[in-house]
Formats: structure tokens, C-alpha cells, sequence
């Protein structure tokens, strides 16, 4: 069950979603969801230094990007086809029995940007800075800046509290992230291959 704006808003009053810096639920808070901002960091590709992305390969992810700062009141310019990984300013922490759902904003994909391509669930016990996977798939550049609100975060009910957290679970590759991090899927490929 998704949750409504009152059961949010006693969520984020018990504990059960925490939310660092608190929202301001006057401008964040929607019918069923809580919009975050952007955050300053952001990692793209160095697309012209490898000519392709081996996940079999010996190539470490984190040296296909490149980490990049935007200062305040500077933007990010997210040209037509762009991909870059971005957090947002907000730290996020759900309960063993509450998932959220990162999802995009309306008005921002009219214009054409999507905040996620695939992955949209945060697991139970998640804990850190959420990623977002953004795309331009319009056809004209758009300036993000930090500090706008870029996303809007849903949360669901599990039938009960999970047995293994996603910051206990052993190989978690991302919690407790502050910054984006590349995609470490080759290194789980890498194992399977080797089995």
C-alpha cells in the first residue's frame, strides 16, 4: 500500500522515513509523495576515452566517469540524448518494512528529462544519498541547478519487516553513498562468470 501525505507525514514523525535535512512539507509534500532536491555532484561518462562498456572486460566503472561539482547558482546543462548520475541533497533512511519509489516530475519530463531508466526501488533499510539515472530525451538542452526539486520519492508498506536490510545485506554495492557512484555490475558479472 502506498502511503498518503498523513501517513507520510507520521512516518517522517516516528522514524520509520527519515529525511535529512527535514522537509519543508509545505512546498515538498504531495498527495502521496515528497519531492528532494538536486544535489551539486554528478558523474558522466568520459565517452570519447573507451570505446565501449565491457562488463566482462578488466575496465574498472568508476574510471569510464567522471565526478563533477556545480557551485550554487550554476547549472548542470543536460543536452538532447545526455546521461549523467546525480544525487540529491537529501539523505534518505526507510525502516525494515517501508520502500520508497523514486519517480519523476511532471514538469520536468515535458521538457524531456527523466530522473530514473530502470531503477526506481529503494529496499527496506536503505540508507544514503539517492542516485538518479537523468536523461534528456527531449530534443532541447535544459539547465538544472542544485538545490531545485528534481524528484519525488513515493513509499510502500512490505507485508512485514524484510529479514535482511539493504544496509545489512552482504554485497550491497551502494548504502550509505554520498556521492554518485558508478555502476559496479561488472564486478557481479565478473563473479558469475567465474562460476
Amino acid at each position: 500500500m502506498i502511503l498518503s501525505d498523513k501517513d507520510i507525514k507520521k512516518a517522517l514523525k516516528s522514524g520509520r522515513i527519515k529525511i535529512t535535512p527535514r522537509p519543508d512539507l509545505k512546498t515538498q509534500l504531495g498527495s502521496c509523495s515528497v519531492d528532494l532536491h538536486l544535489g551539486h555532484k554528478f558523474r558522466v561518462f568520459k565517452h570519447s576515452s573507451y570505446p565501449f562498456i565491457d562488463l566482462n572486460g578488466p575496465v574498472d566503472t568508476d574510471k569510464l566517469m567522471k565526478e563533477i561539482i556545480v557551485p550554487n547558482g550554476e547549472a548542470f546543462i543536460m543536452q538532447p540524448g545526455d546521461f549523467a548520475l546525480a544525487t540529491t541533497e537529501e539523505v534518505l533512511e526507510l525502516e525494515d518494512d517501508l520502500l520508497g519509489r523514486i519517480e519523476g516530475r511532471s514538469s520536468l519530463g515535458r521538457l524531456g528529462i527523466i530522473v530514473h531508466g530502470t531503477a526506481s526501488i529503494f529496499d527496506p533499510g536503505w540508507i544514503g544519498n539517492p542516485t538518479m539515472e537523468l536523461g534528456n530525451l527531449g530534443v532541447m538542452p535544459v539547465a538544472l541547478y542544485p538545490g531545485m526539486r528534481i524528484c519525488a520519492f513515493t513509499f510502500e508498506e512490505v507485508s512485514s519487516p524484510v529479514e535482511v536490510p539493504y544496509r545489512k545485506k552482504k554485497n550491497n554495492k551502494y548504502a550509505g553513498q554520498k556521492s554518485p557512484l558508478a555502476s559496479k555490475l561488472s564486478v557481479e558479472v565478473r563473479k558469475e562468470q567465474r562460476k
